[in-house]
């Protein structure tokens, strides 16, 4: 067996902008980090809050003076793709981790995932996660892959999340790939990183343990906030994904697949009660409308929607919105 994720140093990256206010428990979960051999990557976005204060006090206190932590500081707002990107350059780490400022991991979340790197010899180990409301948590599912061609497929299906901190990942498969995340285009940047990463990577290995907490903060509409910005970062990381498919892939083997992922990319329109989201989500990658079928991994009613979506059927949309999402989810995920 190849021995050389034995005591392997884990570069954890953790951008951070205006988080002071629950930047705690992010810290505290790496503090408490049964694996010790850590660097810790604060990449400060230019905050406005006490965010620098919060982490400094942090890099001071002695329970932290076994762990390697850098803090750098951007001069101006760049952007959590550029933060990625400054964490990246200064990682010296045999594998890269990302923890996003206002979630936490369990306290044997890098132990578990390092050892079954260097016992499966993995480019690529993901893990499941909890999704935290206010009063509880659900339990949220991965599927099991192998290698990085299933990892592929199966985000592009929408049943494996493609978040970056589900993944701990060896950090030659950035290096001798050149991937970097795109500067400015900050919607969609993990998607784009993780599928590069997985179309590159041989050996994938799944843990069936939760160990990351996401904090939803925000349980009403999923597109409220969505400017017209945000379609085009997410349009322009989409497009990097077909286009590294086209030039890798010359036969065409991902067409449907890009397909599915298009239909996941715009899904969250129809998860709302605005006609004026359904008519966005008509004219976003209509090109995929025609696979909403063929999708089989996805639940028949999540295909049934789309499918009323392309028919322009609003009415029943809203209706389904209104008994599902609104009261069912309203009462379970508080």
């Amino acid at each position: 067996m190849d021995n050389k994720y034995n005591d392997s140093l884990i570069s954890v990256i953790i951008p951070v902008y205006n988080a002071s206010d629950n930047l705690k428990k992010c810290l505290d979960s790496l503090s408490g980090q049964k694996y010790r051999n850590l660097e810790l990557l604060f990449i400060d976005d230019c905050s406005t809050d006490d965010s620098a204060a919060v982490i400094q006090r942090f890099m001071k206190d002695p329970v932290n003076a076994d762990l390697k932590i850098k803090f750098l500081q951007h001069s101006h707002n760049r952007g959590v793709a550029a933060a990625r990107n400054t964490g990246l350059g200064y990682a010296t780490g045999e594998c890269i981790y990302y923890l996003d400022a206002d979630d936490y991991i369990a306290d044997n979340a890098l132990q578990l995932m390092h050892d079954e790197m260097k016992q499966s010899n993995a480019d690529i180990v993901g893990c499941e996660w909890f999704l935290s409301f206010s009063k509880n948590e659900r339990y949220m599912v991965q599927p099991q892959v192998t290698n990085g061609k299933e990892l592929f497929v199966k985000m592009c299906r929408g049943v494996m999340r493609w978040n970056l901190w589900l993944f701990l990942v060896r950090r030659s498969l950035y290096e001798v790939n050149d991937i970097r995340f795109t500067e400015g285009m900050n919607m969609g940047e993990d998607m784009m990183v993780m599928m590069r990463l997985a179309l590159c990577s041989g050996k994938v290995s799944m843990l069936k343990i939760p160990l990351y907490h996401y904090i939803q903060t925000k349980t009403d509409s999923l597109t409220k906030n969505w400017a017209k910005a945000y379609f085009e970062e997410i349009t322009a990381n989409v497009q990097m994904v077909e286009d590294y498919l086209k030039v890798n892939y010359p036969d065409n083997r991902f067409a449907e697949e890009l397909n599915f992922l298009k239909l996941n990319i715009k899904l969250p329109l129809l998860i709302s009660f605005s006609t004026d989201d359904y008519r966005k989500w008509q004219k976003w990658f209509p090109e995929a409308n025609h696979s909403i079928m063929n999708n089989m991994d996805i639940a028949f009613r999540t295909r049934m929607i789309q499918w009323i979506a392309d028919k322009r059927q609003y009415w029943l949309l809203k209706l389904y919105n209104l008994l599902v999402v609104k009261v069912v989810y309203g009462i379970i995920y508080k």
